[in-house]
This record gives structure tokens, sequence and C-alpha cells, in this order.
């Protein structure tokens, strides 16, 4: 055991803390994957951000390491109430968009969805609206049911959200 836990405890919440050398500890030695993605059932909320970030990074780095956890993501994972694995895992889908099959697809709109309808989080929300908006562009049903949130978004008091709404309803509308 690595103590990965441990290991991404403490500090100040917003910075990475070891984040970075467990994740190249992970590229060289990829067996280690299952002891890091369990940390996101760690009590500790700073914990559960850093997985996120390390999910994040080895995705971009060597995305079949997730593939087989594809499932988790959206069973479990799914259900961190933390905006940190929310954004993430918008995110992860729109990366791993390809490697999903459609059933898995149909379940991250889902997820997708939900946050974009009830979400508070502003950066849960800019995220989402990246992929889902992506994702609409062969999905006419999903085009269809995002246009209403976009223009409801508009309006939203943060600026970040209600301009990327707006942009997004742009592209959409093209």
């Amino acid at each position: 055991m690595n103590n990965f836990e441990e290991r991404l405890k403490g500090g100040h919440p917003n910075s990475l803390g070891n984040t970075i050398e467990i994740v190249n500890e992970v590229l060289v030695n990829t067996h280690y994957f299952h002891e890091l993605f369990n940390c996101y059932f760690s009590d500790d909320e700073v914990v559960r951000l850093r997985t996120s970030n390390a999910m994040k990074r080895l995705c971009k780095a060597n995305k079949s390491l997730l593939i087989p956890y594809l499932d988790e993501f959206l069973t479990n994972i799914k259900n961190i109430n933390q905006a940190s694995t929310q954004w993430t895992l918008s995110q992860l889908f729109g990366m791993l968009e390809k490697d999903m099959s459609a059933i898995q697809i149909d379940k991250a709109k889902e997820i997708m969805k939900n946050n974009l309808a009830n979400h508070q989080d502003w950066i849960v929300l800019n995220q989402t609206m990246d992929t889902l908006i992506k994702w609409s562009k062969n999905d006419t049903n999903l085009k269809n049911w995002l246009k209403p949130h976009l223009e409801q978004l508009t309006n939203d008091k943060r600026k970040s959200v209600s301009n990327r709404a707006k942009k997004m309803l742009n592209n959409l509308n093209k």
C-alpha cells in the first residue's frame, strides 16, 4: 500500500498537495490505480478533490487506466455530493466518450443533465455545458433538451455562467 489517502490529506484545500507525485507513481506502476481510485471514498473532501484532479491528469496521460472504471464512475462516483467530483465527471466523460458504450453515454448524459438542471456550483455548470454542447452536435434530443436550460442560465447572476451559456446557445443555434 502506498497510503495515497494519507498522502493526499492536509495543506491548503486549493493546493495540489502530493497529487502530481502520486499521479507519476501510478503512471509508472499502473497496478496502483485501484488504490488511488478508492480515495474517492475517503471521508476527507480534500482527498476527494485531489483524487478528482489526479483522475483528470491520468486520463490525459493514459486514459486506458480509467476505461475499466467507467461503470464505477457512472454508478458510485456520480453519487458523491461534491462539486469537484461532479465537474471532473463532466471532463472525464468528454475525454472518454469514444471509449464508452451507448448505454454508458446515456447514463453520463443523465448525470450531466441532472447537474446542469440542479447544481449550483459555477464550475460544475460551466464544465457540464462544455461537454453537453459537444455531445449535442450528434444528438437532436439532447440539443432540444439543452436549449431551454442554456436560455435559463443566460440569466445567471454569475458572469462566467451566463456568458458561457450565451456562447453555448449561439453555438447550438448555428
